[in-house]
C-alpha cells in the first residue's frame, strides 16, 4: 500500500510580516478562540518547561493545545524566554508553532511564532480589559517595554479611547525608544515615567508586563484604585501577596496553567490565596456568556494570563488562511 504523500504550510517571519494583520483580525481571530474555550470545545495541556543549564538566564516554554470545529488542529508551541537577548539585538523570545491533522497526526503547518506570541498575549490582555476594565477607562498604565509590551498597548488603544497612556521599564534608553515607536505607530502622546508608582498609581488598567530575573516586590497594593483593572502578567512575580486581598474577583485565562513554575501569582497559589473555589471564572467562560464578567463600576478586579495554546493555534490558522489567499509563504513535502 503506498503511503499518502504529506506536505506542510511554512511561513517565516517575513512572510507574517507581508501578512499585514489589522488589530481587528487579530482580535477577532483570539475572541473566537475564546469562546470555544469556554464552550468546551477545545483541550488544553498545562504548559512545560525547558531550564537549559546553559550558563545564561534563559528558559523554554512548551505549550500544547487542540482546537475543533473549523480550526481542528492540534498543535504545540516551544518558545525560548532569554531576558538579555537585547543584549545583541534579539528579541527576548523565539518562538515555533506546529500545527497538526488530529485525525491522523501527520504534519500541516510550521509557523514563526514569535510575533504570534506578542500578538496574541496583546489580544488576551485587550479582551480581559474588553470583558473586565472599567467603562471608559482614562488611564493607561503599563511596565515593561519588551516582547508583547508593544501589542498590549496598541490593541489596547484600539479597545479604548484613553486620555493618557503611561509606560515605564528599567532602562531609560528602552523606555524611550518605547514611547516613540508607540507615538508614531499610534499617533497619540506616550507618558515615559521614571518609577513604577508613578506609572502605576491611580490608573484604570494596570498592565505589568515586567522581566525580572527574580521574584521581586515592586508593585505595591496600595497603589490599586477602587474600581481599577489589575493585569500581571510577568515570568516573576512583582506584586505583593496581598493584592489578592482587595480584589472582588480574579479571573485567569486558563486555571490548569496555575501551578507552573513561574508566572504573577505563584505564591498566591502556594499560600492557598487562590485556589479553584475562589477563581471568579476563566475568561473564555467569560466571553462565551457562561459567567459574568465585571458587574458593577466599584469592583476591583485582577486578571491573570500565563498565555494559551489555543491562542498560538487559533492566529496561527488564520494567518495561514490568510497567507493562501494572498499566495505568500512555502508549501513543503514532508513524506
Amino acid at each position: 500500500m503506498t503511503m499518502p504523500p504529506v506536505y506542510f504550510d511554512y511561513l517565516n517571519r517575513f512572510d507574517i510580516e507581508d501578512l499585514a494583520l489589522t488589530d481587528a483580525e487579530i482580535l477577532a481571530a483570539i475572541e473566537d478562540s475564546l469562546t470555544m474555550q469556554g464552550r468546551g470545545e477545545t483541550e488544553i495541556e498545562p504548559r512545560t518547561h525547558i531550564r537549559p543549564r546553559a550558563g545564561v538566564e534563559g528558559h523554554f516554554n512548551v505549550l500544547r493545545g487542540w482546537i475543533g470545529g473549523e480550526i481542528d488542529s492540534a498543535g504545540v508551541k516551544v518558545v525560548g524566554d532569554f531576558v538579555d537577548n537585547y543584549k545583541d539585538g534579539r528579541p527576548s523570545e523565539y518562538g515555533l508553532l506546529t500545527l497538526f491533522d488530529p485525525r491522523n497526526g501527520a504534519p500541516k503547518a510550521l509557523v514563526d511564532a514569535t510575533g504570534i506570541t506578542e500578538m496574541r498575549t496583546g489580544a488576551i490582555t485587550a479582551l480581559g480589559a474588553k470583558y473586565l476594565a472599567p467603562k471608559n477607562p482614562k488611564v493607561l498604565a503599563h511596565i515593561g517595554a519588551r516582547g508583547t509590551a508593544y501589542w498590549n498597548i496598541r490593541l489596547l488603544c484600539h479597545l479604548f479611547d484613553f486620555e493618557e497612556v503611561r509606560v515605564h521599564s528599567r532602562r531609560p534608553e528602552s523606555r524611550e525608544a518605547f514611547a516613540a515607536k508607540l507615538e508614531a505607530d499610534l499617533g497619540r502622546k506616550i507618558v515615559v515615567t521614571e518609577d513604577w508608582q508613578s506609572c502605576l498609581e491611580g490608573a484604570d488598567i494596570m498592565v505589568e508586563a515586567s522581566r525580572l530575573p527574580e521574584p521581586k516586590v515592586m508593585f505595591k497594593t496600595e497603589w490599586v484604585k477602587k474600581g481599577a483593572l489589575v493585569i500581571p502578567y510577568g515570568t516573576m512575580s512583582t506584586v505583593e501577596l496581598n493584592l489578592t486581598d482587595i480584589m472582588d474577583k480574579v479571573v485567569m485565562d486558563d486555571w490548569g496553567q496555575a501551578h507552573g513554575i513561574f508566572g504573577a501569582l505563584r505564591a498566591h497559589v502556594d499560600a492557598g490565596k487562590l485556589t479553584a473555589d475562589n477563581l471568579h471564572a476563566e475568561l473564555g467562560q467569560i466571553v462565551a456568556g457562561v459567567k459574568p464578567g465585571r458587574e458593577s463600576a466599584d469592583e476591583t478586579i485582577l486578571f491573570w494570563h500565563r498565555g494559551l495554546s489555543l491562542s498560538d493555534i487559533a492566529l496561527g490558522h488564520m494567518m495561514l488562511g490568510k497567507a493562501a489567499a494572498m499566495g505568500i509563504g512555502q508549501r513543503l513535502r514532508f513524506a
